[in-house]
């Protein structure tokens, strides 16, 4: 069963491409949505990516959570979804 991951404090210059290469490394990913401005195009520093196995999203959290990208330290966690408290976020925010 596919997990939806949310990634926070990502650099903006981050692309979807260099997160589904990072991601890959702990599974498959079926898909990454980097979230930009409307108006800018310009990333907003976070991203869901979903995994394809609810062990690769467990693996890329203990893998990837707390590692750095372009040296930022980023944070990988389970999201969850809208109709949970509010809209799609941080796992850890209801």
């Amino acid at each position: 069963m596919e997990a939806k991951l949310y990634v926070g404090n990502l650099p903006f210059t981050s692309t979807e491409e260099e997160l589904r290469t990072l991601f890959e490394q702990a599974g498959q990913v079926t898909a990454v949505d980097l979230i930009k401005d409307r108006d800018t195009g310009r990333s907003k520093g976070f991203a869901f990516v979903t995994m394809a196995t609810d062990e690769s999203a467990r693996a890329a959290i203990r893998a990837l959570n707390g590692a750095s990208l372009h040296g930022v330290v980023i944070k990988v966690e389970e999201a969850w979804e809208e109709g949970a408290g509010g809209r799609a976020g941080s796992g850890g925010k209801p």
